[in-house]
């Protein structure tokens, strides 16, 4: 695979590195939305760091920051096992904002007053801004932002005063004296107008930062780890075909070159003519080695009679290593026997992690994915993560400097599962067959509408419902269909996608006409939060 010039030069001249110093430590309290504060940091080029809110004040202070950003989390400040950072930390002399119950928390600890909201508040609210602040410099006096909490200040310590109120709350605070800011909404989050506006505000205006991350830094870097960590050893990557992981194989072959081996795997629950048309892209289109592994039978054997979706994630990830380690296996009696096949690579994203299990701080799990809580505690593998730190959208930036084909980063997510999450209850090649039909009209459909590109994911769900219909005059009694189609830029928020009514209507139509055993068609018009964007 060709190298990105524009990269390299861009790596030189960075020295190869990015600078870990001298940036905005995110200190988390348990918010989901914790690694895309330092990501949105990330996307200003200045460096962020994520630490736990227990970390001592030697660790933030060993950082050198230039600012300390509070993270949200699902905790009331009165709760007895509520999440709290070392009040010293406000003695460090540098600028603080708190975000949700990171302003909760710099309220609370500096004398202020928190209580449970009348009415809580999630999802969007209109933001009206009380005064000038360097906060919100140059942005509107009314803004849509989004919310989660449900409890909120009524008592300001000494010193703050009020910037923004929405309808229901205090809505942000500041001491310019002292350098404290608190907002009770995200702005982080898309859904937030001018969100980023008031975090560069933050990082630029109040912290006085410089500029010191980029992405040809980051691959220089990471690639330079991974060569370092797999001295004398070779890796087998987990391929899909996907954004994530071929990006993940790309900036590991940077480093390891044929002593990475590829493995794409045919679970049985894939989307129609995947596995023959990704093996065609990855070999002849990317030139990867890559070993096509047919495993059909034995996941859905495994998978039989399984309703619980964490079971099924469970067995999945189970399942895949075992035909990693059975590859490993053939790899070590080949013509490299004798290098050791150590290592593991994926394409595991943020979002992955912080749905899966607590990181970094006390995030609160919401789901098992195959490729992080759904791992065997006994792998036989080490693993390499090359784009767990990132989002989607960055890992899409990263795969561009890399050189990829445009065509494969602007694939929609696929859940590593694959239909299983897609098929609620019980998995039988039948239903598979109806729910891969019905997929296959909506991407068809969201494509010919030209809006495959414009939108986060778009796909077919197959209930454990049925209703009666009347097809050719006669009564059916069939199963039913859910269309999901939504908007994001990172899968931590999620909103519906509001279609034309002739897309909707084409993709009802066609798959009641084309798909055997379904006489209705849904729409899910559910964000996230407070739903996820797969059913499973």
């Amino acid at each position: 695979m060709a190298p990105n010039p524009g990269a390299a030069a861009a790596a030189k001249e960075h020295g190869g590195m990015v600078s870990t110093k001298h940036g905005i430590v995110v200190l988390d309290f348990g918010g989901q939305y914790t690694q895309l504060i330092a990501r949105r940091i990330r996307e200003q080029q200045v460096f962020s760091a994520i630490l736990p809110c227990t970390a001592s004040v030697a660790e933030i202070r060993a950082q050198e920051p230039v600012g300390i950003v509070l993270s949200g989390g699902p905790s009331s400040v009165y709760d007895k096992d509520a999440p709290v950072c070392d009040p010293k930390t406000l003695e460090l002399g540098v600028p603080v904002l708190g975000i949700c119950y990171g302003m909760q928390w710099l309220a609370h600890s500096l004398g202020g007053k928190v209580e449970p909201a009348n009415r809580r508040e999630y999802g969007r609210a209109q933001l009206d801004i009380a005064c000038q602040s360097k906060l919100f410099a140059g942005v509107p006096a009314q803004l849509s932002v989004w919310n989660s909490h449900g409890d909120h200040v009524v008592g300001l310590p000494s010193g703050f005063h009020v910037t923004a109120r929405t309808d229901n709350a205090v809505a942000a605070v500041e001491n310019p004296a002292s350098r404290f800011y608190g907002v009770e909404f995200h702005p982080e989050v898309n859904h937030t107008e001018r969100g980023t506006d008031i975090l560069r505000n933050f990082v630029f205006a109040v912290c006085g930062a410089k500029q010191n991350w980029n992405r040809a830094g980051f691959i220089a870097e990471t690639v330079e780890a991974i060569r370092k960590q797999s001295q004398g050893a070779r890796a087998i990557c987990g391929l899909s075909g996907g954004v994530d992981s071929t990006v993940a194989a790309a900036l590991v072959h940077r480093a390891m070159g044929d002593r990475l081996t590829n493995v794409f795997v045919d679970t049985g629950l894939l989307r129609r003519d995947e596995f023959r048309d990704t093996l065609e892209l990855l070999r002849d289109r990317l030139g990867l080695n890559v070993i096509g592994v047919d495993a059909s039978e034995r996941f859905l054997t495994k998978l039989a009679g399984v309703t619980d979706p964490e079971q099924k994630r469970k067995i999945i990830g189970s399942e895949f290593i075992a035909v990693f380690a059975e590859e490993q296996r053939k790899l070590l009696a080949g013509a490299q026997a004798g290098l050791p096949v150590k290592f593991l690579v994926q394409g595991t994203l943020y979002p992955d992690v912080i749905e899966s299990v607590s990181v970094k701080g006390p995030s609160a799990v919401i789901k098992s994915h195959h490729n992080v809580g759904g791992l065997p505690k006994d792998m036989p593998f080490a693993l390499i993560e090359p784009l767990r730190d990132l989002f989607k959208d960055e890992v899409r930036q990263i795969g561009r400097e890399l050189g990829l084909p445009e065509e494969i980063l602007v694939k929609q997510p696929f859940p590593g599962p694959g239909l299983a999450v897609r098929l609620l209850g019980a998995i039988t090649r039948e239903k598979l067959e109806t729910l891969r039909g019905a997929d296959a009209v909506v991407v068809e459909e969201i494509r010919r509408a030209g809006l495959y590109e414009k939108t986060w994911q778009a796909f077919a769900v197959l209930l454990p419902v049925q209703s009666v219909g009347v097809m050719g005059d006669g009564r059916t009694y069939a199963d039913t269909i859910a269309v999901r189609v939504v908007d994001s830029l990172d899968a931590m928020t999620a909103d519906w996608t509001r279609l034309p009514m002739e897309v909707l209507e084409r993709i009802s139509v066609r798959i009641v006409n084309e798909v055997p055993g379904v006489n209705r068609v849904v729409y899910d018009i559910s964000s996230k939060p407070p739903s996820t964007i797969e059913w499973e």
